[in-house]
Protein backbone atom coordinates (compact mmCIF):
# COMPACT_ATOMS: atom_id res chain seq x y z
CA UNK A 1 0.00 0.00 0.00
CA UNK A 2 1.37 3.15 -0.78
CA UNK A 3 2.41 5.46 2.05
CA UNK A 4 0.82 9.46 1.22
CA UNK A 5 3.01 11.04 4.15
CA UNK A 6 6.27 11.58 4.08
CA UNK A 7 7.01 12.30 7.85
CA UNK A 8 4.54 11.31 10.31
CA UNK A 9 4.15 10.68 13.93
CA UNK A 10 2.19 8.73 16.61
CA UNK A 11 1.79 9.57 20.27
CA UNK A 12 0.94 6.81 22.45
CA UNK A 13 -0.63 8.87 25.16
CA UNK A 14 -1.04 8.18 29.08
CA UNK A 15 -1.52 10.12 32.17
CA UNK A 16 2.71 10.01 33.31
CA UNK A 17 3.94 9.44 29.89
CA UNK A 18 3.67 10.23 26.25
CA UNK A 19 5.32 7.40 23.95
CA UNK A 20 6.36 8.71 20.39
CA UNK A 21 6.94 7.36 17.24
CA UNK A 22 8.37 9.13 14.46
CA UNK A 23 8.68 7.58 11.15
CA UNK A 24 11.59 9.18 8.29
CA UNK A 25 12.96 8.77 5.59
CA UNK A 26 11.81 7.97 2.20
CA UNK A 27 8.14 6.74 1.14
CA UNK A 28 9.57 3.27 0.40
CA UNK A 29 11.92 2.51 3.38
CA UNK A 30 11.03 4.78 6.17
CA UNK A 31 13.35 4.85 9.15
CA UNK A 32 11.59 5.07 12.61
CA UNK A 33 12.59 6.92 16.17
CA UNK A 34 10.94 6.15 19.46
CA UNK A 35 11.10 8.59 22.60
CA UNK A 36 8.97 8.35 25.53
CA UNK A 37 8.06 11.84 27.09
CA UNK A 38 6.79 13.08 30.65
CA UNK A 39 3.10 15.08 30.38
CA UNK A 40 4.26 18.24 32.27
CA UNK A 41 4.08 21.38 30.15
CA UNK A 42 7.59 21.38 29.93
CA UNK A 43 8.22 17.87 28.50
CA UNK A 44 5.37 18.25 25.71
CA UNK A 45 7.12 21.26 25.01
CA UNK A 46 10.14 19.27 24.16
CA UNK A 47 8.22 17.10 22.29
CA UNK A 48 6.88 19.34 19.79
CA UNK A 49 10.14 21.02 19.14
CA UNK A 50 11.82 17.40 18.72
CA UNK A 51 9.39 17.05 16.70
CA UNK A 52 9.35 20.30 14.23
CA UNK A 53 12.96 19.86 14.36
CA UNK A 54 12.66 16.46 12.67
CA UNK A 55 10.48 18.10 9.75
CA UNK A 56 7.50 16.31 10.95
CA UNK A 57 3.93 17.32 9.61
CA UNK A 58 1.42 14.75 10.69
CA UNK A 59 0.67 13.57 14.15
CA UNK A 60 -1.63 11.18 14.99
CA UNK A 61 -2.71 10.18 18.29
CA UNK A 62 -5.74 7.99 20.19
CA UNK A 63 -8.46 9.92 22.53
CA UNK A 64 -7.21 8.66 25.73
CA UNK A 65 -9.90 9.60 28.40
CA UNK A 66 -8.92 13.14 29.19
CA UNK A 67 -5.11 12.94 28.42
CA UNK A 68 -5.32 13.68 25.05
CA UNK A 69 -6.60 17.35 25.77
CA UNK A 70 -3.13 18.76 26.79
CA UNK A 71 -0.97 17.14 24.23
CA UNK A 72 -4.09 18.36 21.65
CA UNK A 73 -3.66 21.98 23.16
CA UNK A 74 0.86 21.95 22.84
CA UNK A 75 0.54 20.47 19.38
CA UNK A 76 -2.75 22.03 17.33
CA UNK A 77 -1.19 25.21 15.93
CA UNK A 78 1.96 23.80 14.58
CA UNK A 79 0.98 20.24 13.03
CA UNK A 80 -1.89 18.71 11.15
CA UNK A 81 -3.10 16.35 14.05
CA UNK A 82 -5.75 13.54 14.02
CA UNK A 83 -7.02 12.53 16.49
CA UNK A 84 -8.10 8.74 16.11
CA UNK A 85 -11.15 6.69 18.15
CA UNK A 86 -9.36 4.07 19.90
CA UNK A 87 -11.99 1.29 19.19
CA UNK A 88 -11.15 1.98 15.71
CA UNK A 89 -7.63 1.43 16.00
CA UNK A 90 -7.04 -1.89 16.70
CA UNK A 91 -3.30 -3.64 17.58
CA UNK A 92 -1.86 -6.56 15.77
CA UNK A 93 -2.98 -9.43 18.66
CA UNK A 94 0.15 -10.56 20.41
CA UNK A 95 2.27 -7.41 20.19
CA UNK A 96 0.53 -4.78 22.83
CA UNK A 97 3.73 -2.48 24.05
CA UNK A 98 2.99 0.86 24.18
CA UNK A 99 6.14 0.94 21.59
CA UNK A 100 4.73 -1.56 18.95
CA UNK A 101 1.34 0.29 19.49
CA UNK A 102 2.82 3.59 18.48
CA UNK A 103 4.44 2.13 15.42
CA UNK A 104 1.55 0.25 14.07
CA UNK A 105 -0.69 3.68 14.65
CA UNK A 106 2.14 5.54 13.08
CA UNK A 107 2.10 3.02 10.31
CA UNK A 108 -1.70 3.28 9.88
CA UNK A 109 -1.65 7.37 9.66
CA UNK A 110 1.25 7.23 7.24
CA UNK A 111 -1.04 5.72 4.57
CA UNK A 112 -4.17 7.61 6.23
CA UNK A 113 -6.15 4.88 7.54
CA UNK A 114 -7.15 6.98 10.22
CA UNK A 115 -10.39 8.88 10.46
CA UNK A 116 -10.11 11.85 11.90
CA UNK A 117 -12.20 12.35 14.99
CA UNK A 118 -14.31 15.87 15.12
CA UNK A 119 -12.51 18.68 17.33
CA UNK A 120 -14.05 21.97 17.44
CA UNK A 121 -11.67 24.97 17.33
CA UNK A 122 -10.60 26.71 20.74
CA UNK A 123 -13.34 28.99 21.56
CA UNK A 124 -16.18 26.53 20.30
CA UNK A 125 -14.20 24.05 23.06
CA UNK A 126 -14.34 26.76 25.56
CA UNK A 127 -17.96 26.44 25.38
CA UNK A 128 -18.44 23.20 25.82
CA UNK A 129 -16.61 23.22 28.95
CA UNK A 130 -19.39 25.61 30.26
CA UNK A 131 -22.27 23.49 28.88
CA UNK A 132 -21.23 20.50 30.58
CA UNK A 133 -20.83 21.83 33.97
CA UNK A 134 -23.97 23.38 33.93
CA UNK A 135 -25.52 20.25 32.63
CA UNK A 136 -23.73 18.58 35.88
CA UNK A 137 -24.93 20.88 38.16
CA UNK A 138 -28.09 21.00 36.96
CA UNK A 139 -28.29 16.87 37.40
CA UNK A 140 -26.68 18.16 41.06
CA UNK A 141 -29.27 20.41 42.02
CA UNK A 142 -32.19 17.79 41.57
CA UNK A 143 -30.39 14.97 42.75
CA UNK A 144 -30.79 16.96 45.78
CA UNK A 145 -33.83 18.43 45.27
CA UNK A 146 -35.34 15.16 45.01
CA UNK A 147 -33.35 13.58 47.93
CA UNK A 148 -35.38 17.00 50.27
CA UNK A 149 -38.52 15.56 48.87
CA UNK A 150 -37.62 11.83 50.63
CA UNK A 151 -36.63 13.52 53.83
CA UNK A 152 -39.88 15.10 54.28
CA UNK A 153 -41.92 12.00 53.55
CA UNK A 154 -39.85 10.17 56.02
CA UNK A 155 -40.68 13.35 58.58
CA UNK A 156 -44.50 12.33 57.22
CA UNK A 157 -44.49 15.70 55.53
CA UNK A 158 -46.47 16.07 52.11
CA UNK A 159 -45.75 19.31 50.83
CA UNK A 160 -45.18 17.94 47.72
CA UNK A 161 -48.30 16.28 47.22
CA UNK A 162 -50.14 19.80 47.66
CA UNK A 163 -47.67 22.68 46.01
CA UNK A 164 -46.89 22.23 42.58
CA UNK A 165 -43.55 23.55 43.09
CA UNK A 166 -42.13 22.90 46.59
CA UNK A 167 -39.23 24.83 45.95
CA UNK A 168 -41.39 28.15 44.51
CA UNK A 169 -40.63 31.35 46.89
CA UNK A 170 -43.94 29.87 49.00
CA UNK A 171 -42.32 26.08 49.17
CA UNK A 172 -38.91 27.87 50.03
CA UNK A 173 -40.19 30.13 52.99
CA UNK A 174 -41.97 26.72 54.55
CA UNK A 175 -38.90 24.84 54.44
CA UNK A 176 -37.17 27.91 55.68
CA UNK A 177 -39.66 27.51 58.77
CA UNK A 178 -39.28 23.55 59.05
CA UNK A 179 -35.76 24.22 59.11
CA UNK A 180 -36.05 27.16 61.92
CA UNK A 181 -38.91 25.53 63.93
CA UNK A 182 -41.01 26.90 66.36
CA UNK A 183 -44.40 27.68 64.34
CA UNK A 184 -47.14 25.70 63.77
CA UNK A 185 -48.56 24.17 60.81
CA UNK A 186 -51.25 26.37 60.57
CA UNK A 187 -48.45 29.42 60.78
CA UNK A 188 -46.55 28.22 57.76
CA UNK A 189 -49.45 27.60 56.15
CA UNK A 190 -49.93 31.19 56.08
CA UNK A 191 -46.32 31.63 54.17
CA UNK A 192 -48.60 30.77 51.10
CA UNK A 193 -48.78 33.27 47.84
CA UNK A 194 -50.65 33.66 45.51
CA UNK A 195 -52.95 30.86 44.64
CA UNK A 196 -51.85 28.91 46.93
CA UNK A 197 -53.52 30.51 49.51
CA UNK A 198 -56.12 28.91 47.94
CA UNK A 199 -54.88 25.35 49.79
CA UNK A 200 -54.46 27.10 53.45
CA UNK A 201 -56.23 23.93 54.89
CA UNK A 202 -54.81 21.45 52.48
CA UNK A 203 -51.53 22.42 53.43
CA UNK A 204 -51.79 23.04 57.11
CA UNK A 205 -52.59 19.34 56.96
CA UNK A 206 -49.65 18.10 54.84
CA UNK A 207 -47.27 20.23 56.83
CA UNK A 208 -48.56 18.82 60.14
CA UNK A 209 -45.33 15.70 60.81
CA UNK A 210 -43.26 14.02 62.53
CA UNK A 211 -40.27 16.25 61.93
CA UNK A 212 -37.30 15.85 64.95
CA UNK A 213 -34.29 17.88 65.64
CA UNK A 214 -32.37 14.91 63.36
CA UNK A 215 -34.43 15.79 60.43
CA UNK A 216 -34.19 19.66 60.47
CA UNK A 217 -30.51 19.29 60.48
CA UNK A 218 -30.49 17.74 57.61
CA UNK A 219 -33.20 19.62 55.60
CA UNK A 220 -30.85 22.46 56.55
CA UNK A 221 -27.48 21.02 54.97
CA UNK A 222 -29.68 19.90 51.83
CA UNK A 223 -30.98 23.78 51.76
CA UNK A 224 -28.07 25.74 51.53
CA UNK A 225 -26.41 22.73 49.14
CA UNK A 226 -29.54 23.94 46.70
CA UNK A 227 -28.75 27.42 47.25
CA UNK A 228 -24.95 27.08 46.40
CA UNK A 229 -26.12 24.88 43.24
CA UNK A 230 -28.43 27.32 41.86
CA UNK A 231 -25.56 30.47 42.57
CA UNK A 232 -23.12 28.16 40.83
CA UNK A 233 -25.47 28.04 38.01
CA UNK A 234 -26.57 31.72 37.40
CA UNK A 235 -22.51 32.48 37.72
CA UNK A 236 -22.01 29.97 34.81
CA UNK A 237 -25.22 31.33 33.10
CA UNK A 238 -23.65 34.69 32.73
CA UNK A 239 -19.89 33.17 31.28
CA UNK A 240 -22.34 31.64 28.86
CA UNK A 241 -24.01 34.86 27.72
CA UNK A 242 -20.71 36.60 27.53
CA UNK A 243 -19.51 33.64 25.62
CA UNK A 244 -22.30 33.10 23.37
CA UNK A 245 -21.96 36.76 22.16
CA UNK A 246 -20.10 36.20 18.97
CA UNK A 247 -22.60 33.05 18.33
CA UNK A 248 -25.70 35.80 18.66
CA UNK A 249 -27.20 34.81 14.52
CA UNK A 250 -26.95 31.42 14.97
CA UNK A 251 -28.55 31.49 18.53
CA UNK A 252 -31.02 33.01 16.79
CA UNK A 253 -31.74 30.63 13.89
CA UNK A 254 -31.75 27.54 16.48
CA UNK A 255 -34.28 29.13 19.12
CA UNK A 256 -36.67 29.10 16.34
CA UNK A 257 -37.12 25.41 16.48
CA UNK A 258 -39.78 24.22 18.65
CA UNK A 259 -38.71 22.82 21.88
CA UNK A 260 -35.30 24.51 21.28
CA UNK A 261 -34.60 27.14 24.45
CA UNK A 262 -31.33 29.33 24.46
CA UNK A 263 -29.56 26.75 26.55
CA UNK A 264 -30.60 23.97 24.08
CA UNK A 265 -29.16 25.99 21.15
CA UNK A 266 -26.11 26.67 23.60
CA UNK A 267 -25.56 22.66 24.02
CA UNK A 268 -26.00 22.34 19.84
CA UNK A 269 -22.98 24.78 19.08
CA UNK A 270 -21.07 23.73 22.12
CA UNK A 271 -20.99 20.04 20.40
CA UNK A 272 -20.89 20.33 16.96
CA UNK A 273 -19.69 23.99 16.11
CA UNK A 274 -21.01 26.95 13.50
CA UNK A 275 -19.15 25.15 10.99
CA UNK A 276 -20.91 22.32 8.88
CA UNK A 277 -18.45 21.63 6.92
CA UNK A 278 -16.94 19.60 9.02
CA UNK A 279 -19.80 17.22 8.36
CA UNK A 280 -20.36 15.50 4.58
CA UNK A 281 -24.38 15.90 5.10
CA UNK A 282 -27.00 15.98 7.90
CA UNK A 283 -27.09 12.22 8.23
CA UNK A 284 -23.43 12.09 8.49
CA UNK A 285 -24.15 14.51 11.34
CA UNK A 286 -26.92 12.33 13.03
CA UNK A 287 -24.85 9.38 12.37
CA UNK A 288 -21.62 10.94 14.32
CA UNK A 289 -24.43 11.88 17.46
CA UNK A 290 -25.80 8.18 17.21
CA UNK A 291 -29.24 9.79 17.03
CA UNK A 292 -30.05 8.10 13.83
CA UNK A 293 -31.30 4.24 14.17
CA UNK A 294 -28.31 1.53 14.17
CA UNK A 295 -27.48 0.10 10.61
CA UNK A 296 -27.40 -3.62 11.40
CA UNK A 297 -27.77 -6.35 8.31
CA UNK A 298 -26.64 -9.55 7.74
CA UNK A 299 -27.47 -11.81 4.81
CA UNK A 300 -31.09 -9.99 4.16
CA UNK A 301 -32.35 -9.70 7.49
CA UNK A 302 -32.08 -6.89 9.77
CA UNK A 303 -31.40 -6.86 12.39
CA UNK A 304 -31.38 -4.54 16.52
CA UNK A 305 -31.80 -0.90 14.75
CA UNK A 306 -30.80 0.60 19.07
CA UNK A 307 -28.78 3.51 18.58
CA UNK A 308 -25.13 3.76 19.70
CA UNK A 309 -23.72 5.65 22.64
CA UNK A 310 -22.44 8.66 20.22
CA UNK A 311 -22.21 12.13 22.27
CA UNK A 312 -24.32 11.82 25.47
CA UNK A 313 -24.32 15.40 26.07
CA UNK A 314 -25.56 16.42 22.41
CA UNK A 315 -27.81 13.29 22.74
CA UNK A 316 -29.44 13.98 25.93
CA UNK A 317 -30.16 17.96 24.59
CA UNK A 318 -31.86 16.95 21.87
CA UNK A 319 -34.27 14.34 23.58
CA UNK A 320 -35.39 16.74 25.90
CA UNK A 321 -36.15 19.67 23.29
CA UNK A 322 -37.99 16.86 21.50
CA UNK A 323 -40.24 16.34 24.53
CA UNK A 324 -40.69 20.13 24.89
CA UNK A 325 -41.85 19.98 21.07
CA UNK A 326 -43.96 17.33 21.40
CA UNK A 327 -46.08 20.14 23.60
CA UNK A 328 -45.68 22.73 21.55
CA UNK A 329 -49.54 22.80 19.65
CA UNK A 330 -49.49 22.88 16.35
CA UNK A 331 -46.34 22.22 14.97
CA UNK A 332 -45.22 19.29 12.70
CA UNK A 333 -43.12 18.26 15.29
CA UNK A 334 -45.57 17.65 17.91
CA UNK A 335 -47.87 15.79 15.50
CA UNK A 336 -44.73 13.92 14.34
CA UNK A 337 -44.24 13.14 18.30
CA UNK A 338 -47.54 12.17 19.31
CA UNK A 339 -48.22 9.80 16.53
CA UNK A 340 -45.14 8.13 17.10
CA UNK A 341 -45.34 7.88 20.83
CA UNK A 342 -48.37 5.84 19.96
CA UNK A 343 -46.66 3.31 17.99
CA UNK A 344 -43.45 3.41 19.56
CA UNK A 345 -43.44 4.63 22.89
CA UNK A 346 -42.40 7.75 24.26
CA UNK A 347 -38.76 7.41 24.30
CA UNK A 348 -38.28 5.99 20.52
CA UNK A 349 -40.78 8.64 19.98
CA UNK A 350 -38.27 11.29 21.35
CA UNK A 351 -35.07 10.09 19.76
CA UNK A 352 -36.85 10.27 16.53
CA UNK A 353 -37.84 13.64 17.24
CA UNK A 354 -34.42 15.24 18.16
CA UNK A 355 -32.93 13.58 14.99
CA UNK A 356 -35.16 15.20 12.99
CA UNK A 357 -34.34 18.68 15.12
CA UNK A 358 -30.83 18.27 14.78
CA UNK A 359 -30.95 17.58 10.85
CA UNK A 360 -32.89 21.64 10.90
CA UNK A 361 -30.18 22.37 12.96
CA UNK A 362 -27.69 21.14 10.32
CA UNK A 363 -29.39 23.03 7.70
CA UNK A 364 -29.87 26.35 9.29
CA UNK A 365 -26.44 26.44 10.35
CA UNK A 366 -25.46 25.83 6.49
CA UNK A 367 -27.21 27.69 4.49
CA UNK A 368 -28.65 30.85 7.66
CA UNK A 369 -32.13 30.63 6.55
CA UNK A 370 -34.61 30.63 9.34
CA UNK A 371 -36.92 27.66 10.53
CA UNK A 372 -39.62 26.50 8.40
CA UNK A 373 -42.63 24.50 10.12
CA UNK A 374 -44.35 22.39 7.71
CA UNK A 375 -47.81 22.43 10.25
CA UNK A 376 -49.28 20.07 12.04
CA UNK A 377 -51.29 19.15 8.98
CA UNK A 378 -48.19 18.25 7.27
CA UNK A 379 -48.30 14.37 7.37
CA UNK A 380 -52.33 13.75 6.87
CA UNK A 381 -51.71 16.01 3.59
CA UNK A 382 -49.16 13.63 2.26
CA UNK A 383 -51.65 10.82 1.74
CA UNK A 384 -55.17 12.42 1.83
CA UNK A 385 -56.63 9.11 0.63
CA UNK A 386 -55.35 6.76 3.25
CA UNK A 387 -55.94 9.59 6.13
CA UNK A 388 -59.87 9.86 4.68
CA UNK A 389 -60.06 5.96 4.76
CA UNK A 390 -58.78 5.58 8.04
CA UNK A 391 -60.84 8.11 9.82
CA UNK A 392 -64.26 6.70 7.90
CA UNK A 393 -63.22 3.12 9.01
CA UNK A 394 -63.44 4.76 12.48
CA UNK A 395 -66.54 6.32 12.27
CA UNK A 396 -67.86 3.36 10.78
CA UNK A 397 -66.37 1.30 13.48
CA UNK A 398 -68.46 3.73 15.88
CA UNK A 399 -71.83 2.79 13.97
CA UNK A 400 -72.07 5.92 12.15
CA UNK A 401 -73.31 6.11 7.92
CA UNK A 402 -70.21 8.09 6.38
CA UNK A 403 -71.03 10.20 3.34
CA UNK A 404 -67.95 12.01 1.94
CA UNK A 405 -68.88 14.98 0.08
CA UNK A 406 -66.17 17.71 -1.39
CA UNK A 407 -66.13 20.97 -0.03
CA UNK A 408 -66.60 24.07 -2.20
CA UNK A 409 -63.41 26.03 -3.18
Amino acid sequence: MEAIVERCADLDVHQATVVACLNLGNKARPGKQVRTFGTMLADLEELRDWLKASGCSLVAMESTGVYWKPVYAVLEDHFDLIVGNAQHIKNVPGRKTDVKDCEWISDLARHGLIARSFVPPKPIRELRDLTRYRSKLVQAGSAERNRLLKLLESANIKLSGVASDPFGVSGWDMLKALVAGGRSPAEMAQLARGRMRRKLLELERALTGRLEEHHRFVLGVQMRRIEAIDADVAELDKRLDEKLKPYQRELRLLMQIPGVDWVIAAIIIAEIGIDMSVFVDAAHLSSWAAICPGSHESAGKRRSGRTRKGNVHLKTALVMAAKAAGKTRGTYLADKYHRLKGRRGALRAAVAIGHKILEAAYHMLATGRDYTDLGAGYLDQLNANRTTASLVRRLRELGFDVELTSKAA
